[in-house]
Formats: structure tokens, sequence, C-alpha cells
């Protein structure tokens, strides 16, 4: 419980109207000349644009399952809704959606207002035996939110949209309890006026929802020090199908294994995480930033580790190999950039930064020159690209060029190899597939002491109708690599159902078995994102019978 300063929170505004087929807001998407220019500078891409189907064309598989009287007013089967929560915004699902393969499309979508719909719907899917798909802000980038097993008699896509307020300000503390569904511009507008902020900015922020973080362990775009959300939870409460669990809010504990860190990560299989008290900070009064050039990428590296185990902990400390500050506009001159940046609530940061600057020159760099008034030209050059890319993605998507990321980290000692392996194996990997070496760029979005986060940046042409294939093909190699540097098949784009492959070869077989244990025990009827960690368990017992429901309802 909150003490005597809790304070009640108000909503805020609707979010923008999205698109239902590729990232963000339908009306920063790039027209068809914008896609036909943009295929121009890549050789191999398609002359003309696809089109962009109208969702009242679509062919949308027959709807196989329809909600008890109860709980018809909370579910849709209208085409935009059922397009529009069929896949995540990969480069895959972009493409598909342009084709208008819609056959993975949920046959309701579910728009619980309260925490008892979330378990009055688990309760009827359950009996009916339909999968739930818990659907945040669906940017999910790694098959999160599509459905891709074939063992139920429908499926619903559960949208926590409409759970969106900021319930309780814990000012003492500072901490709230925040519902799941709250994009992050709602969030940080609620958090407003009483002088705090989560300060937890992924790329996706204006797009996804604090319950989407949760259950992905996103990263935010602060990189150093608390890089990931579970550092900034204090408890969590999540629906299953077996009951609610509602863990203790304390600072820290040290009784057993803890179980939020169940819940984090487990990408909806375990549970719908409805409500979190978060750790907050007090607003940002102090920021500064600065950019520095290094003729050679390998002493770039050694920079950003020293700067990492300085203990400053930056609040921007981001590499961009050649490739990828070339394509964020900051320089063409084949050199690497270091964008630094610091913030603070109560301090200036000015020595700060100075500090990082000289552990900068100190391995090679040189910073570049900055306006009157301290403003950052560069480091506002790569903050505009930084937010405009996905848009520039499915512009290239629709020329039918292939332009997709990935992630991982590792630790500082196999870096460097990572890093080059990575980029000469992903060349021949693209000749063979696409024809040509493509374009293989990386930048370090998160860093720690003992090791970076690279980010890598694949674009090729690809073929009308096999960009998809392609692609596949691509990543399948990608994750091979990652493997045999002893790199993480992901460090915050989260497993879903694209890296599976990768992830079973990562984790250790008796966490597995406990993790499907935990899925056992929690959802006995296995409805609950099917074929996201784990495999779905067979739906029925050995001796044929069906597999056992919930014995308790929920409390």
């Amino acid at each position: 419980m909150a003490d005597s300063t809790t304070r009640k929170a108000s909503s805020t505004g609707a979010a923008p109207r999205r698109s239902w087929w590729g990232w963000g807001a339908e009306n920063k998407a790039l027209s068809d000349a914008e896609c036909t220019a943009l295929g121009r500078l890549l050789p191999g891409a398609a002359n003309t644009p696809l089109p962009v189907p109208d969702v009242s064309t679509l062919d949308l598989p027959k709807v196989r399952v329809e909600p008890p009287t109860e709980l018809a007013p909370l579910m849709s089967a209208a085409p935009w809704d059922r397009a529009s929560h069929t896949y995540g915004k990969a480069y895959r699902d972009v493409v598909r959606a342009l084709g208008g393969d819609l056959s993975a499309a949920p046959d309701q979508v579910a728009h619980p207002r309260t925490e008892q719909d979330v378990i009055d719907i688990l309760d009827w899917a359950a009996s009916a035996e339909v999968a739930v798909v818990p659907f945040g802000g669906g940017t999910s980038v790694v098959g999160g939110v599509e459905y891709r097993a074939d063992r139920h008699r429908g499926v619903v896509s559960l949208d926590l949209s409409a759970m969106n307020r900021v319930l309780e300000v814990d000012r003492t503390s500072r901490a709230a309890r925040i519902q799941a569904g709250v994009l992050g511009p709602a969030l940080e507008a609620q958090l407003r006026p009483h002088g705090l902020t989560l300060r937890h900015f992924p790329q996706s922020f204006e797009y996804s929802t604090l319950g989407g973080w949760l259950a992905t362990r996103a990263g935010g775009h602060y990189a150093t020090l608390h890089t990931h959300i579970d550092d900034l939870v204090e408890s969590l409460r999540v629906v299953t199908p077996v009951g609610v669990n509602q863990s203790l809010r304390v600072p820290g504990s040290g009784a057993g294994p803890s179980p939020d860190r169940l819940f984090l990560g487990s990408e909806g299989t375990l549970g719908v995480i409805t409500e979190a008290w978060m750790r907050l900070q007090e607003r940002t009064r102090h920021k500064t930033s600065a950019t520095v050039l290094f003729d050679d990428i390998h002493a770039a590296m050694d920079a950003v580790r020293a700067i990492a185990q300085s203990g400053l902990h930056p609040a921007n400390c981001r590499l961009l190999d050649p490739g990828e500050a070339a394509l964020a506009g900051i320089t063409q001159e084949g050199e690497s950039v270091l964008v630094l940046g610091e913030e603070s609530a109560h301090f200036r940061v000015e020595e700060r930064l100075a500090a990082l600057l000289t552990l900068a020159r100190d391995h090679g760099g040189t910073p570049t020159a900055r306006e009157p008034g301290g403003a950052d030209t560069a480091a506002n050059t790569w903050r505009s690209a930084f937010l405009r890319m996905p848009y520039l993605r499915d512009g290239l998507a629709r020329m039918s060029v292939i332009s997709e990321t990935f992630e991982t980290a590792c630790t500082w000692d196999r870096a460097p190899e990572l890093y080059a392996s990575t980029r000469s194996g992903l060349a021949e990997i693209l000749k063979e597939v696409t024809g040509t070496a493509g374009t293989v760029n990386c930048r370090f979005t998160h860093v720690y002491p003992d090791g970076p986060a690279p980010y890598f940046t694949v674009i090729a042409p690809g073929r009308r109708g096999s960009e998809v294939a392609m692609w596949d093909e691509i990543k399948s190699a990608t994750m091979s690599v990652l493997h045999d540097h002893g790199a993480t098949v992901t460090h915050h784009h989260a497993v879903g159902r694209d890296h599976r492959p990768g992830y079973d070869r990562q984790r250790p077989e008796p966490f597995a078995l406990a993790l499907r244990a935990a899925k056992q025990a929690l959802d006995p009827a296995g409805i609950l994102n099917a074929g996201v960690l784990i495999d779905p368990a067979p739906s029925h017992d050995a001796d044929g019978t069906a597999a056992s429901m919930p014995s308790e309802r929920h409390k």
C-alpha cells in the first residue's frame, strides 16, 4: 500500500491512428514517390513500390469462434482490428502484410477494461480451447504476437490498451502503480505533474506499452547502468489461468527466487501482466551531449570500453561504425562516431561530459565542433535518424529491399572478433542469397563494464515475392554466427517465435525443464501465447482425455 502521500492520477488522451501494416502512425509513412526515390539509391531495388492493401479488400480467414454474450462487448471481429493484430512490426511482418497474407489473423480482438475482464476472458478461453495472445503496442519484431500453432479452436488477441492509467503515485517512495496497457507518451504525461519520470525510452517508446516492456525485458534508450526495464520494477501483478500473482512491494528482498523475475521476459506465456509498481526518478533538468570521431573502429571500441568501466555511467554512449554513421547522415568520411550524453535532475553535467571526452581523446578520438549555446548538431542528426529509421525500413520493404536489424551482447574480449566475423560472414551469406554483398552496419546501443550490445543493420536487394524466405535464410545464418561466438541471441528484442532456434541452443536444459513445468502449472490448458519460449504441451493426455482445466477459480 502507498503511504499518506499517495495521490490518484488520471488518464490522458488517446493514441494517434496507427498503421495496420507497418510502423507507427499512418500519416508518417513514406509516400509512393518517397519510396520510389529511396529505391533509386539502391541497386537492385524494384522500380515501383508495393501498394498498401485496403483493409476492406483483404481476404481474412473466417471467424471460427464467437465470445459468450457477457464478453461480447469486449470483443471485436472487425477487419481492421483483426488485420492490425495479426503481426508485429518485423521486416517479415511488414512484407507479409503488404502482400495481403493475413492467414494468421486472430478470430477476435479483446479489449479488456479491467483486470476482472482479463480474468473472465482467460476463464472462457481455457474452457473453450481458445488461444490467447497478449498484445501491448504490437511493436514486436520477433514474432511475439503472431499465433503460429495449430492446436486451438480459435485465437483471441488480448489488447490491453484500454488499461492505460497511472493508478497511484507514491511521491515519498518515488514509485507509481501503473496499468500495463499504457503507452510510453501517455505514461510520461501522467507522471509529469508529479515531477517524475520512468526514464525508460526504447526506440518504440511512442507505440509500445509498459506491459510489453516488462514481458519482453525491454531495453531503454539509456545506454549504461539501468539499461533494461528489469531494474525499475518494484512489484508485478499478473493474471494467470490459475490465479492472480501479486508480488510484495519492497525495495529489495532475499526471500528465495524472485517471483517478479519469473514473469519478466515471459512474453505472455505464463500470465498477463496487468499492473506494476515501478521505480521512478526526478525529471531531468540538466542535459548535454557531444560526438567524437574515430578513424579506427577498434580504437573507438577501446574508448567505449574505458568509458563503460569508468563508473561515470553516461546516459548515452552509442558507437556507430562508419557504415552506420553514414546511414544516419553524420559523416561520409569513413569515420566511426561515438555519441555521448549526460543528464541529471540535480547537478550540472558539463564536468562529467568533459571527463568522458578526455577518455575518448586518450584513445584517439576527436570531438566534433558544437554550435553556439552548446547544441550538438551531430547528436541531433543521429537522434532524428534513429526515430525515422523504422519508417525508412517500411519504405524499403515496399521497394522489395531487405532491410532489417538484429542485436546481441557479448563480453569485451569477444567483441572485436564478433564484429568482424559477423560483418564478413553476413557479406558472404548476402551474396549467396541476394547476389550482392549488400550492406552490413553496426552500432553499440548499450554498453556495460563487461561488454557491449552490438546492433547490426542489414540492407540488400530482395526478389519480389521471395523477400521473407530470403530474410529467413539470412537470419538463420546470423543466429549461427552469434552462437559460435558465445553471444546472446537477443539483448533486448526478446525471443518470440523468430529467435526460438537460437534461444533453444542458448538456454540450459535444466532451466528449460523448469520453464516447461512452470508453463504446465500456470497454464494447464496451454492457451497463452503458444510457441513462444517453449513448445506448447500436447493437447491431450496420454490416455486421450482432454488436458485438465484449472481446478480453482481466480480470487
